[in-house]
């Protein structure tokens, strides 16, 4: 068995920042033996001649942390790998210390509803992913049947609407059909996923001759009752739950409102089976930064007031939130509708995956508490790892966990641009934004995939992660 070993004065082990030296095989891609609190470069120390290890990397000054796992990810493929696809995402994803994304159902074609098409997902994926990938299956009418099937040989677990999605194909569902999917699925270590934008019929939406243009008015067209409606009737369902697996929960995805965070200090105290997203847009945009027809930053639920911004920030702090995830949702530029400037009846979603690092720390260094390097690890490598039921493998450093390390620098400053990024469509809200907090290098499962800008790989390393 080869061993190799990885060194820093900075390294993220058990919530704390301290010296360490990380051994791990390269044949297994595991961690074999952790030495805190040392900083081990010679070969010929006995710590490493008892393990015959074959080199040290040391990246002091830098911070050595886990490859990050984000759990919200939308790649598109296959059928409409226009939009993006496994490879230009995961490259994205891998370049930025992503070294798992979970993948979200929708926007392929077919959508991974059942298990024939996410037999479709499965053989488009291959030869074609740069980070490790998971799969979340689909909630939509008519699959109620298809649900413990798609769990039994390995997805994550289960997203559904309470609104249209924006996909034909993929269509909302109501409160009947959560209750029996709940039902079924509750014996399972498994999540349901819920897009909480919950419309009531009485909604008139904006008159039609405010300006189309002006990201005001598509702001007043998804207000906030809307998450706060969906959030209350996730709840109400949960309440009902007898027998369920330890493990099985329901998750709120892309959190944008400060609104339901009274709902969710109540379901902590009943101790609910319930967990919260928000989204990095979330936590470094405002409205206030929006211009007119520039709807590169249209999303939904959309990016709120700077007040709710912050409200979001002390959420996450306090635990009410418990993660942050790209929501990485890319169109074709036709769909955002750029000339036209029309925000109503442009595709909404941001692209962001790879970008974690930097925005969030940019983000967090700017609030009135900065955050700190142990934070952005829990609620992007612990947390998402947990979220998808892979935190045995994933998002801690670890003895017999994936050697998937990324090597940090916080404190260099850049200006991001679009047409330097992996992504298939260079369109972003970011570009010409200044950032601070660069990824060095990224390792998957002990293999360096990526440092100093460029990809050390001819093939595609990444694995497919199902039925562990």
């Amino acid at each position: 068995m080869s061993i190799r070993a990885i060194t820093s004065t900075k390294v993220v082990v058990d919530q704390e920042i301290i010296p360490a030296t990380i051994l791990y095989s390269t044949e297994t891609g595991k961690i074999v033996e952790i030495y805190k609190y040392d900083t081990i470069s010679c070969l010929s120390h006995p710590k490493l001649v008892v393990y015959d290890v074959l080199d040290c990397l040391d990246v002091s000054p830098y911070v050595l942390l886990p490859g990050l796992v984000d759990s919200h990810v939308h790649l598109n493929d296959p059928g409409r790998t226009e939009w993006e696809g496994f490879e230009t995402g995961t490259k994205s994803a891998i370049s930025g210390g992503v070294t798992t994304v979970i993948d979200m159902p929708l926007n392929a074609t077919p959508p991974t509803t059942n298990l024939r098409n996410l037999n479709s997902k499965i053989t488009a994926s291959k030869g074609n992913i740069w980070c490790d990938v998971g799969l979340w299956g689909g909630l939509v009418p008519e699959n109620l049947q298809d649900l413990v099937p798609m769990v039994k040989v390995g997805v994550r677990g289960f997203k559904g609407f309470l609104c249209h999605s924006g996909i034909d194909e993929y269509q909302s569902i109501d409160e009947d059909y959560i209750r029996k999917a709940i039902e079924l699925l509750k014996p399972f270590h498994t999540k349901i996923l819920f897009h909480s934008e919950l419309i009531h019929n009485d909604h008139s939406g904006v008159p039609s001759f405010d300006d189309k243009c002006k990201y005001d008015t598509f702001l007043r067209s998804r207000p906030d009752e809307f998450e706060t409606n969906g959030i209350k009737l996730i709840i109400d369902c949960l309440t009902e739950i007898t027998d369920a697996h330890p493990k099985f929960g329901a998750h709120i995805v892309h959190l944008a409102s400060d609104k339901p965070l009274p709902l969710l200090v109540e379901v902590q105290k009943e101790y609910l089976p319930l967990t919260v997203e928000t989204c990095f847009h979330y936590l470094a945009l405002s409205p206030e930064d929006i211009p007119d027809s520039c709807t590169q930053y249209k999303c939904c639920p959309p990016i709120r007031s700077n007040e709710n911004r912050l409200s979001l920030w002390r959420a996450l702090r306090e635990g009410l939130i418990t993660s942050v995830v790209s929501d990485h949702s890319p169109c074709v530029p036709e769909l955002k509708n750029l000339e036209s400037g029309d925000f109503l009846n442009a595709w909404g979603g941001i692209s962001s995956v790879g970008l974690n690092l930097p925005l969030l720390w940019t983000s967090g260094s700017q609030i009135e508490e900065p955050i700190t390097i142990t934070e952005v690890v829990k609620w992007c490598c612990e947390n998402t790892a947990k979220h998808a039921g892979i935190d045995h493998i994933k998002g801690y450093i670890n003895v017999g966990h994936d050697a998937d390390f990324v090597v940090f620098d916080p404190d260099q400053s850049y200006t991001y641009e679009d047409g330097k990024s992996h992504f298939k469509n260079k369109l972003t809200p970011y570009n010409k934004m200044k950032l601070k907090g660069k990824v060095r290098s990224t390792i998957l499962r002990g293999r360096t995939v990526f440092s100093d800008g460029l990809f050390n790989c001819d093939i595609a390393p990444g694995r497919l992660i199902l039925d562990v």
